[in-house]
């Protein structure tokens, strides 16, 4: 398939759903159950940060039944980006074309799956956008939207990134987009990590698309936000800009005689 630009893009292969989990036992059982049924080709693998409270069983018990079920068990809370990044590293190893980016807690609607994967056919990475025309969120209070639409704000314009949800986590990478980013010395996590893997794509020349999506808050079990991540996600993305911008200047002066 041909983007806009006349670029022809390879077949996807199969796709790994990776769902980071921590405390999502209320959760995990229908999503992956939406997933196989909204993606009935796609490969599911849940990355368990070793929840206290059997999220991890619960999964195990899941690809038990389920072929295209599998789990990773990890050993601690380490954070969102190194969850992902350890669930890229198994799906590339396992020889997936694909890796989507998932959240547990359902605010991620599996049903929307199928126009993520349809557009990438046509790109390098597809992002599920809340704040493009047709993208919404449901159940969310106007100060948390308030937040999350001006951290995209605010890492568009720093960064230079043309993408109007910078922050969002429902995304779709081929396999060799994701190969060519770099991810040895990903260092950031939460709202940053998802700042820091797009910013990545746009400067490396890869062809990024946004498709709108709905985003549900969460109905059962607690959020992991918090005041930590949002300060992380705010001076990384102000560093990342300086840098570049000093990088830029530094770049255009004369050579010295």
């Amino acid at each position: 398939m041909k983007d806009g630009g006349g670029r022809t893009f390879g077949p996807l292969g199969t796709a790994l759903v990776i769902i980071p989990t921590y405390n999502e036992a209320e959760n995990i059982k229908t999503v992956v159950g939406r997933v196989r049924a909204a993606v009935p080709a796609a490969h599911v693998l849940v990355a368990d940060d070793n929840s206290p409270d059997g999220t991890g069983k619960l999964a195990d018990e899941l690809a038990a039944a389920d072929d295209q079920v599998h789990v990773l068990h990890r050993t601690g809370k380490e954070g969102l980006g190194a969850a992902y990044l350890a669930g890229f590293a198994w799906g590339m190893e396992h020889d997936y074309g694909v890796l989507v980016e998932m959240d547990a807690d359902g605010s991620h609607q599996p049903e929307e799956l199928p126009r993520l994967l349809t557009a990438l056919k046509g790109a390098d990475l597809v992002l599920g956008s809340r704040w493009v025309p047709g993208g919404r969120v449901v159940n969310w209070p106007k100060s948390r939207e308030f937040l999350s639409r001006g951290g995209s704000t605010y890492s568009r314009l720093v960064l230079d990134v043309p993408i109007r949800d910078v922050t969002g986590g429902f995304r779709a990478f081929r396999r060799e987009t994701l190969e060519g980013l770099g991810l040895d010395d990903v260092a950031s996590q939460g709202y940053c990590f998802q700042v820091d893997l797009a910013r990545r794509a746009v400067k490396a020349g890869y062809h990024v698309v946004e498709v709108p999506i709905t985003f549900v808050e969460r109905e059962l079990g607690d959020s992991k936000m918090s005041k930590d991540i949002v300060v992380e996600a705010l001076w990384r993305v102000t560093a990342w800009g300086l840098g570049e911008r000093v990088g830029k200047a530094v770049g255009r002066r004369p050579e010295s005689r």
